[in-house]
């Protein structure tokens, strides 16, 4: 290795095996918006009240989040992901098992909270091992929350045509606890003090430039959070039951969110190199600013063809912003505290998707149209991006570190 491990071949490789790992973890979050429509028929549910699996998950989502970020930061990547991965596959196949409702929804909990490791805390570790191209790097690692949504609907379609939700969630429990686990202890090496030292000189030059406390760059980074996803949720979570509604069918809507996270992959990867060259704030506002654009699109009613572009589009648009966010603690926040601080950061951003997809569903229920939720979605959009201007001109000028 070089004379530290940063940007170094083992770093690459790590990176491989994590996007891996990520690929098969993160369908916990995803599962619900492409069984919702069937639970919601099974159970005999309001569009509110089906909605509340999804919202436990993030719940669980966001708490594992900082749990598990604070646990990396203490002991590693290792044991972690180890216990997310018998989380989730212990909560899929007990989902599928019960007839119970409550029973359903709670371990909907669990679920979130097994598919949170493999997202901020599994980012903030990849993030130690690269410096000069740690932005390209984290929306790798990150792509892997997109990818799993890519991959996994198809597959689940596929099964509940041939047998139900609860078929499908049984799938899922076998695939998680045969890759996420084996996988686990192919990460076991950690980080050298060398390394750690540069890394923290570079954060502590950064932060020097904001004149903002750790603590209060934290709390202005998780209020936008919650704003950029608010605005996030309502065609993420709402998209297969929007299909339905227009008359164009689950299978349609499950393709769509497909291909909006497809494009949330090619998104990220870009992102990645702007925050490279332009540093994470930068590229938030862009990806932001973005977003709230390609989220008026959804208010035209259109054909089929049509709503497959606009999904394409919106997910071109947002797939960078929330890697942003890990990018940006890591320039300016010091990288012992990095799962923590990532873990919280990004917790909030899932309670934003959370109350987004809530707040759709309540309103479609008000309204009986999506209008009012993507409407409701522009004013939280517009809540970032106020905010990430201020941070932006308290930096002013000053280059980053490295340059």
């Amino acid at each position: 290795m070089s004379a530290t491990q940063h940007d170094s071949a083992y770093a690459w490789t790590r990176l491989a095996i994590s996007l891996a790992i990520a690929v098969a973890g993160n369908i916990g979050m995803w599962a619900v918006v492409v069984v919702l429509p069937d639970m919601q028929a099974d159970f005999g549910t309001g569009r509110a009240d089906a909605t509340w699996p999804y919202i436990l998950a993030m719940l669980g989502f966001a708490l594992g989040n900082v749990v598990f970020g604070r646990a990396v930061d203490r002991f590693g990547i290792v044991p972690v992901l180890v216990a997310a991965g018998l989380a989730s596959g212990l909560g899929f196949a007990a989902a599928a098992l019960s007839e119970a409702w409550i029973v359903v929804t709670l371990m909907h909990l669990v679920l979130g909270l097994g598919a949170s490791a493999t997202f901020g805390p599994l980012i903030a570790d990849v993030s130690q091992w690269f410096r000069r191209r740690r932005g390209i790097a984290v929306a790798l690692a990150a792509s892997g929350n997109y990818l799993s949504g890519v991959v996994w609907p198809p597959a689940i379609i596929w099964v509940m045509s041939v047998s139900d939700w609860r078929g499908a969630y049984l799938m899922l429990a076998i695939a998680i606890l045969a890759t996420v686990i084996p996988g686990a202890f192919l990460l076991r090496p950690r980080i050298d003090s060398a390394t750690d030292a540069l890394a923290t000189a570079d954060a502590a030059a950064n932060a020097q430039a904001t004149g903002l406390s750790p603590r209060a760059l934290t709390v202005l980074l998780a209020i936008a959070g919650i704003g950029c996803c608010v605005a996030m949720s309502m065609p993420q979570v709402h998209i297969v039951a929007l299909c339905v509604d227009r008359g164009f069918g689950a299978e349609a809507g499950a393709g769509m969110l497909s291909l909006m996270l497809a494009g949330g992959v090619v998104s990220r990867l870009v992102s990645g190199a702007l925050a490279d060259r332009f540093g994470g704030l930068v590229t938030l506002l862009i990806g932001s600013t973005l977003q709230m654009l390609a989220l008026c699109l959804f208010l035209i009613d259109g054909g089929l063809t049509p709503l497959y572009l606009i999904a394409l589009i919106f997910g071109l648009s947002q797939g960078g912003i929330v890697p942003a966010y890990a990018i940006i603690i890591r320039e300016y926040l010091p990288p012992r505290e990095a799962g923590g601080r990532v873990g919280i950061v990004l917790s909030v951003t899932i309670l934003g998707m959370a109350l987004g997809g809530w707040i759709g569903g309540w309103l479609y229920d008000l309204s009986g149209s999506y209008a009012l939720a993507i409407w409701n979605g522009v004013a939280w959009n517009m809540l970032n991006i106020g905010i990430v201007l201020a941070i932006l001109a308290r930096r002013g000028p000053r280059p980053l570190v490295p340059a």
